[in-house]
C-alpha cells in the first residue's frame, strides 16, 4: 500500500516530468518554421489525444458505463482540449510568443484554483498563495527578460486580443484539468478519463488539421516535428499529467506546470542560441522557489466532507 505522502510526491514528480516535456515544444517547432502554429497545435494535441484514446481503449471500455454517466463533464473537458491549442497558438501569433505563453500558462493555476473554490469548496492555504505568487512573479520577470529590447513585428495591434485569447487558453487548460480529475474522483481510472477526454478532443481538432496541416507533409523534417510533438510532449506528457492528476488537486498540478517556461527558456539558450539576461535567471529562481513551496508536505486543504473513500481510481 502506497503511503499518502509518497503518493502525493509521485503525483508532483509526474506533473513535473510533464511540464519538462511540454517545455520542448517551442524549440521543436523552430525546426518546422513553414508550418503554421495552428497546424502544429492541431497536430500535436489532436494526434496525441487520439493516440491516448487508442492506448486507453481497454480501460475506456471497462469504464464506459461511468463515462456515459459523466458525459457532461467529459464533453466539457473534450471541448476545452480542442479550444486550448487554437487559443494558445493564436495568442502567440497575435501578441508574440512571450506574452502569449506567459498569459496562457500563468493564468491557468489561478483559474484552476477559482474553479476548485467554486465547484469543490477548496480552501486555498497561505502556502499555496505564497507559491502561486512566487511563480507568477517569476513568470513576469521571465516575460520581461525574454521580451526586453524588441517588440515582435506585427504584434503591436494584437496585444489586447492576443492577451484575451491567452486567458481563454488558460481557462480551457484549467477546465480540462479539473474535469479530468473529477472523472477520476468518480472512480474512473486516470488512463480512461484522460484517454476519453483527449480522444474526443482530438476528433474535434481533426477538421482544423485537415484544413491547415498540408505543410506537415511537405518534407520529412516537418513530418518528424509533427510526430515528435504528438508522441513526446502530448502523448507521454499528458500520460504523466493524468498520472499526477489522480494524486494531487488540479490547482496544484497547474501551478507546478509553471516549470514549463523554465525548460523552454533553457532550451532556447542552449539550442536556439538566445541569451537570457539576469532578470530572466531571477525569474527562474522564483519559479523554482514556487515549486519547492507548492511541493513541500502540507496538511489537507479540502473540506471535511471529502473522505478517503472519494480518492480517485489508479
Amino acid at each position: 500500500m502506497t503511503l499518502p505522502g509518497n503518493d502525493r510526491l509521485l503525483g508532483i514528480l509526474s506533473v513535473l516530468v510533464a511540464a519538462m516535456l511540454w517545455g520542448t515544444t517551442g524549440t521543436a517547432a523552430t525546426f518546422a518554421p513553414e508550418v503554421s502554429a495552428v497546424a502544429i497545435g492541431a497536430a500535436a494535441m489532436g494526434g496525441g489525444g487520439l493516440m491516448q484514446a487508442m492506448l486507453a481503449a481497454g480501460r475506456m471500455r471497462r469504464h464506459r458505463t461511468q463515462l456515459k454517466a459523466q458525459w457532461r463533464w467529459l464533453l466539457a473537458g473534450a471541448i476545452a482540449v480542442a479550444i486550448y491549442p487554437l487559443a494558445f497558438y493564436a495568442s502567440m501569433r497575435l501578441a508574440g510568443v512571450t506574452i502569449g505563453t506567459v498569459v496562457s500558462i500563468g493564468s491557468a493555476p489561478l483559474l484552476s484554483a477559482l474553479i476548485e473554490y467554486r465547484r469543490d469548496g477548496l480552501r486555498l492555504g497561505a502556502r499555496w498563495m505564497l507559491g502561486a505568487g512566487l511563480g507568477l512573479s517569476g513568470m513576469l520577470l521571465l516575460c520581461l527578460a525574454e521580451g526586453s529590447g524588441h517588440v515582435p513585428a506585427g504584434t503591436a495591434t494584437g496585444v489586447v486580443p492576443g492577451t484575451l485569447l491567452g486567458l481563454l487558453a488558460g481557462l480551457s487548460y484549467a477546465l480540462y484539468s479539473w474535469t479530468s480529475r473529477r472523472l477520476m474522483q468518480q472512480g474512473i481510472a486516470s488512463r480512461a478519463a484522460m484517454g476519453a477526454t483527449f480522444g474526443i478532443g482530438g476528433l474535434l481538432l481533426l477538421p482544423i488539421l485537415l484544413l491547415t496541416g498540408a505543410p506537415l507533409l511537405a518534407s520529412w523534417g516537418n513530418a518528424a516535428v509533427g510526430l515528435y510533438m504528438a508522441v513526446v510532449p502530448m502523448l507521454l506528457g499528458y500520460l504523466c499529467f493524468g498520472h499526477g492528476l489522480a494524486r494531487i488537486p488540479a490547482s496544484t498540478a497547474t501551478t507546478i506546470t509553471l516549470f514549463e517556461p523554465v525548460v523552454a527558456a533553457g532550451l532556447a539558450v542552449a539550442i536556439v542560441g538566445e541569451r537570457l539576461p539576469a532578470m530572466g535567471w531571477a525569474g527562474i529562481v522564483l519559479i523554482l522557489a514556487c515549486l519547492i513551496c507548492i511541493s513541500a508536505p502540507v496538511g489537507s486543504t479540502r473540506p471535511q466532507a471529502e473522505s478517503p473513500d472519494h480518492r480517485p481510481a489508479r
